[in-house]
């Protein structure tokens, strides 16, 4: 599964032939911009951005704030550059999956998931630290989880392949209880990459002058 995803990837050019950078540690992100052909340098936010989920937010305004506030933290270490980062969380039956705190936690979200549709949300934030312009945009993909056995689950929990993954599982891991019955194959991975060509390739019509707050300059 996991070749098929990264296979054929679509790209565009950067607006203004900006230098891109990745506000994001994630190796999965990093794979996917590597497979469309971007060059791009890494520059990961503090964790801290991640911190401070409101109750009272619905999963696409929850990666789509952590988005921004990604980028906000990236973009004073760049000069004139083209930021990117995202969020990815999953959703099911009104409880936001994020990544999990360690393998109890991560088991609790798969018996949750089993046997159930659920959505994975990707929030993405564009931003050109020369312009001061930015976009937040927001994938979802349905996706539905076979009735896997026990020791599926175990076996899969013993791989500590869910370790770092929103929903504690990784659709490009293998397995075959994950099916995408619509959206994007790459948003579950952690980047819609057909979403991110049309943000960049439209990026000078939907770009917004960014208005930071006092706590993130």
């Amino acid at each position: 599964m996991e070749g098929a995803i990264f296979d054929g990837l679509p790209r565009a050019d950067i607006p203004g032939g900006l230098p891109l950078v990745l506000a994001s540690g994630s190796p999965r992100r990093a794979l996917l911009l590597e497979a469309a052909g971007y060059a791009f340098s890494v520059c990961p936010a503090h964790a801290d951005v991640e911190c401070g989920i409101c109750s009272r937010e619905t999963p696409p305004e929850l990666v789509a704030r952590l988005a921004y506030r990604k980028a906000a933290d990236v973009v004073p270490k760049c000069d004139d550059a083209m930021v990117l980062a995202a969020d990815t969380v999953a959703s099911c039956h009104g409880q936001i999956l994020g990544k999990p705190e360690n393998r109890k936690h991560a088991e609790e979200m798969l018996r949750l998931l089993r046997g159930r549709p659920h959505s994975v949300y990707t929030g993405v934030c564009l931003w050109n630290t020369a312009t001061g312009r930015g976009v937040v945009d927001v994938s979802r993909t349905q996706l539905t989880m076979q009735e896997v056995s026990d020791q599926q689950l175990d076996e899969y929990l013993d791989s500590r392949l869910w370790e770092g993954k929103a929903g504690a599982f990784g659709y490009q891991d293998g397995v075959d209880w994950l099916q995408v019955t619509e959206g994007s194959e790459t948003n579950v991975v952690g980047l819609p990459m057909e979403r991110l060509q049309e943000l960049l390739q439209q990026f000078d019509d939907l770009a917004m002058v960014v208005v930071r707050s006092a706590n993130e300059t």
